[in-house]
């Protein structure tokens, strides 16, 4: 009985009456402080750019050197060796590339032709294996630019055709809210790598764009529903436009809330594996802005882009009168001035109990015509007189004529 009556079963039940669009400056707080914070991040911090966005050069050495670690320590000797002057080299990634006998990719900063040559020389001395088993190759900033300006295009296609969608599939308010809560999710994620420092590589490109498209199915859930719970509300003053909204959240709050934790869950584990367990650059950087994405489109799409519907839709002549006459008459129902809609008489109620034998009716009929304690109970006929009038001499309940 605790299951059902608990916040959990009311979520499943969608009854759980959370006061989400009611609250909604709080939610316009948090998203505007944590909009904030990233952006004072983007100034300070930046980002930090992998090596095909700033360019920079790769050596590729076999596996037969030893370990990941060792190979990236043999590098970044070889680059303290090198006179930089006052910007000091790094390594920026290691990777392991194929099994068995494969190789360990190794990227560094930018290097000028006389450096790169020098770092391979050190390499071939520090390892012991011979020049031609290190390979190196140039990596030009120019591309990871190509990246980005591909990347913001398809970006800018995907949010036009996502607004005509909105537009034709409810309406441009639902469309204004479904892309804003897009733009949030967005900035927050980039918000989070600025913060953790993860490179900005191209697999970083494409999780943003990966996010996106679960961010939207997120947003179209929860609005179809309010357009289902909407639909022809100025016609009653029972309910405003938040409050059928309110509803229409709480009845897919656990849906989000399943559907994210399915989804977080594989992605977290990628991040994990490619943090703790291999190290890969590309499962880190594509599982970070997967699993920040994922979460900022769930608060966003239940606190953020439904009640920013409902705030529009209170600019609209039509919804600020309906939500007048609703809270009119409710005044008058708490003054007692309107009588509250499905009440019945007395009389109602006695008839539908005799209608309706065992039901709730009867049940409340007969609970008002209990007996005083010590009052004799009476019976729906009086005793028929028998033989001689004498009252009491006829027919007897359940029993049989005499012969």
């Amino acid at each position: 009985m605790s299951g059902r009556s608990g916040l959990a079963g009311r979520l499943y039940r969608g009854d759980a009456g959370l006061n989400i669009v009611g609250r909604r400056t709080l939610w316009f707080s948090i998203a505007a402080g944590v909009v904030l914070a990233a952006i004072l991040f983007f100034v300070l911090r930046g980002f930090t750019l992998g090596i095909e966005f700033a360019g920079g050069m790769e050596y590729q050495v076999p596996k037969s050197v030893g370990t990941m670690q060792q190979a990236e320590e043999a590098v970044a000797s070889a680059l303290g060796n090198v006179d930089a002057g006052d910007e000091p080299l790094r390594v920026a990634s290691a990777q392991e590339i194929g099994g068995g006998d494969g190789t360990y990719l190794i990227r560094t900063s930018e290097l000028k032709p006389e450096q790169a040559v020098q770092v391979k020389a050190d390499l071939v001395e520090q390892l012991g294996i011979p020049a031609g088993q290190i390979s190196d190759n140039r990596v030009s900033g120019a591309w990871g630019g190509q990246v980005t300006e591909r990347a913001l295009l398809g970006l800018g296609i995907f949010l036009v055709l996502v607004l005509l969608y909105l537009v034709l599939r409810f309406e441009w308010r639902m469309a204004v809210a479904a892309v804003s809560a897009l733009v949030l999710d967005l900035v927050i994620t980039a918000g989070v790598y600025s913060v953790v420092g993860f490179e900005v590589t191209p697999s970083t490109v494409i999780g943003f764009l990966t996010i996106l498209g679960f961010a939207l199915y997120d947003v179209v859930v929860v609005f179809d529903k309010i357009q289902e719970n909407t639909r022809g509300i100025t016609a009653s003053a029972t309910q405003t436009y938040g409050e059928a909204a309110n509803l229409a959240v709480n009845q897919t709050l656990m849906r989000s809330i399943n559907t994210s934790v399915v989804a977080l869950l594989p992605v977290g584990g990628l991040l994990f594996i490619g943090v703790f367990l291999l190290g890969a650059g590309t499962l880190r950087d594509l599982g970070l802005v997967l699993f920040v994405g994922m979460g900022a489109a769930f608060f966003s799409s239940i606190f953020f882009a439904t009640p920013l519907l409902v705030v529009l839709k209170q600019y609209e002549p039509k919804y600020q009168g309906h939500t007048q006459r609703v809270l009119a008459r409710r005044a008058a129902i708490a003054r007692g001035e309107v009588p509250v809609k499905g009440a019945r008489s007395p009389k109602q109620v006695a008839k539908k109990a005799a209608a309706e034998p065992g039901s709730e009716d009867e049940l409340a009929a007969m609970a008002g015509a209990t007996p005083k304690v010590g009052s004799r109970p009476t019976t729906g006929k009086r005793p028929s007189s028998g033989r001689g009038g004498r009252p009491g001499s006829g027919n007897r309940p359940g029993r049989g004529k005499r012969r």
